[in-house]
């Protein structure tokens, strides 16, 4: 049995984004250990031999290796804004989010390595999903009403990616209350809080206090 538990996070990944930023939120204490994906850790293999992140290990041993069931397991010990209100995590939008958009979003970004169609086709596919959070967005500040909720920290991290492909066309395009949401959501303080630096983690060595304000 640990003190803490142990997050294996690597700090671009929006799955890994997801999960810290829920962990932040529910203010629970882990320790961080920010790998290469590379060069992972045999230790992180051995815990979770799928090889990707986030991996967390709670006091008891537990491996939870996926960033949904990770988000559940942090708000279940604390949700004082209740972000799992509604259908929390079973939400549609995100299932759509991690399977349907998630698909165009690689091949909008790799569009290189998908010559079938042009990068404007495959961004074409995913304007899809961003059609509905547009009108979502319109009647209200997050995607499912005027609180922020775990759908919003759910999503967010895609929309970051898919919006930095292309930042000249994304500013231009007509998604104006999509990109005042994502807007809001990377300049906050628990969005900068989870994407602090940290010094990639070895065999060996401590890991970081996570988060790093506490």
């Amino acid at each position: 049995m640990t003190t803490v538990p142990t997050l294996y996070s690597f700090r671009r990944c929006p799955y890994a984004m997801r999960a810290r930023m829920a962990i932040a939120y529910a203010g629970i204490d882990v320790g961080l250990r920010e790998v290469v994906l590379k060069d992972k850790p045999a230790s992180m293999l051995e815990a979770s031999s799928k090889g990707t992140v986030p991996v967390l290990i709670d006091t008891n041993g537990r491996v939870i290796d996926e960033s949904l069931d990770v988000m559940v397991w942090a708000l279940d010990q604390h949700d004082s804004d209740h972000w799992l209100s509604g259908e929390g995590l079973q939400d549609p939008l995100i299932d759509s989010c991690d399977n349907t958009f998630k698909h165009w979003l690689d091949r909008y970004k790799y569009a290189v390595r998908f010559p079938e169609h042009s990068e404007q086709w495959y961004r074409e596919q995913g304007e899809l999903f961003l059609d509905q959070l547009e009108q979502l967005l319109t009647n209200h500040c997050y995607l499912r009403g005027d609180s922020l909720s775990a759908v919003d920290v759910a999503v967010m991290p895609f929309i970051r990616q898919f919006a930095a492909v292309d930042p000249i066309w994304w500013r231009q395009a007509p998604y104006s209350m999509t990109r005042k949401w994502l807007d809001a959501l990377l300049t906050s303080n628990l969005f900068t809080t989870v994407m602090a630096k940290y010094p990639v983690w070895k065999e060996g060595d401590p890991e970081q206090s996570f988060p790093a304000d506490r």
